[in-house]
C-alpha cells in the first residue's frame, strides 16, 4: 500500500531539520516552518513498522481546518497549505512542554486511575470515578517533550521550578488551552462527537506565543460519539470512539505497550487498511467534508515543488 514515509529534502536557506514521530521539519532562513505530515503511525511514544495511507492528509488537513477557525481566539502558527501534506509557518522557539487537556476520565489518566493513583501532574482526581466518565471540569495534564522515547508527565509547579517556561507565560499557555478546548468541545458537540482529551503545542515568535503543530486530531484527541455515549456509560460498557486508541488497545491485546525490551508488533493488510479508513471516517466527521484521496504516484516531487514555489514567493 502506497504512503509517504519520510522525506530527506534540502531547501534553500534550509536552517535545521527535525524528524518527529510523524512529521518532518523543515526551518527556512530561521522565518518560516515546512512541516511535512508524513504516514508513520505512533503509539506508546514509539514509531510503529507499518505507515497509514492518507493519513498525514487527514492529520494536515484537519489540522488547517481548525487552525482556521480559532485563528481569532488564539494566535497560531499556520500562514499556506501548499500541499495536502504541508503546511508552511511561523518559525517559533517551541516550548519543551506539551498542554494536554482532559474533560474525561480516559487513555492515560484512567490506566493511572485505574493502578490507584488519584493525583496526576499535580492535579487531583475524584474518588468513584468509572473510565470516561466526565471531570467535573476538565483538567490540564502537561508532559514535558521527550526527544526520544515517552514524554513525561509534569505538574505546573515542575514545569516553573524546572525553568522550562516563566510564570507569566505557562499562564498565557493554560488560558489559550482552556479557550480552545471549549472551542474544540462545543464545535464537536455539533458535529455529534465529545472531544474528550486533546493535547495543544505552543512557540514563541518574538513577544507572540503561538499554537503550533496539529490541533484537534486524532493522533493529537479523542472523541466519542455523542449519541451512545450515555446509554454506553450507564451499561459500563466501552464507548465507541474516533481516535488513535483502538491503534492502542490492538498493540496492547499483542502484548505491546512500549516498555524497555518490546518489541512492536507488525500490522496486518486489513489493519492498515482499517486504521486508513478510520482516519478517513473521522476526517469526514469532523469537518463535514469529503475526504479526496490524494495521488501517491509521485508525492515526493509533488510536496518538494509545492513548498519550493511557496518559500520563492513568500521571500520574494
Amino acid at each position: 500500500m502506497e504512503a509517504l514515509v519520510s522525506t530527506d529534502f534540502q531547501f534553500p536557506g534550509q536552517q535545521g531539520f527535525y524528524r518527529g514521530k510523524v512529521r518532518d521539519v523543515y526551518n527556512i532562513n530561521n522565518t518560516y516552518l515546512a512541516m511535512v505530515a508524513c504516514d508513520r503511525i505512533s503509539a506508546f511514544d514509539v514509531v510503529l513498522p507499518r505507515p497509514i495511507p492518507y493519513k498525514g492528509q487527514v492529520l494536515n488537513q484537519i489540522a488547517e481546518h481548525f487552525l482556521k477557525l480559532t485563528k481569532d481566539l488564539v494566535p497560531n502558527w499556520l500562514v499556506h497549505t501548499p500541499d495536502p501534506n504541508v503546511s508552511i509557518g511561523h518559525f517559533c522557539e517551541p516550548y519543551k512542554v506539551e498542554m494536554v487537556i482532559r474533560g474525561f476520565l480516559a487513555g492515560h489518566a484512567w490506566r493511572e486511575y485505574k493502578a490507584g493513583k488519584r493525583v496526576i501532574c499535580g492535579v487531583a482526581m475524584p474518588d468513584g470515578m468509572r473510565e470516561n466518565d466526565p471531570f467535573p471540569t476538565p483538567i490540564i495534564t502537561p508532559t514535558i517533550k521527550a526527544s526520544e522515547g515517552h514524554d513525561e508527565d509534569v505538574s505546573r509547579e515542575g514545569i516553573l521550578e524546572l525553568g522550562l517556561v516563566s510564570e507569566a507565560d505557562y499562564l498565557v499557555l493554560e488560558d489559550y488551552t482552556r479557550k480552545l478546548f471549549a472551542f474544540g468541545s462545543h464545535y464537536a458537540r455539533q458535529q455529534g462527537l465529545i472531544l474528550v482529551d486533546t493535547k495543544y503545542e505552543f512557540g514563541k515568535k518574538g513577544d507572540v506565543i503561538m499554537l503550533m503543530d496539529e490541533i484537534h486530531t486524532p493522533d493529537s484527541s479523542r472523541y466519542f460519539y455523542a449519541d451512545t455515549y450515555a446509554e454506553i456509560q450507564a451499561n459500563d460498557q466501552q464507548q465507541r470512539q474516533l481516535s488513535k486508541e483502538f491503534v492502542r488497545q490492538w498493540l496492547i491485546e499483542n502484548g505491546f505497550q512500549g516498555l524497555d525490551g518490546q518489541t512492536a508488533p507488525v500490522f496486518t493488510d486489513e489493519f492498515v487498511a482499517l486504521v486508513s479508513e478510520r482516519y478517513i471516517e473521522l476526517y469526514e466527521k469532523i469537518t463535514s467534508k469529503k475526504f479526496q484521496k490524494q495521488d501517491y504516484s509521485s508525492v515526493y516531487e509533488r510536496v518538494l515543488g509545492n513548498i519550493n514555489r511557496t518559500i520563492e514567493n513568500l521571500e520574494a
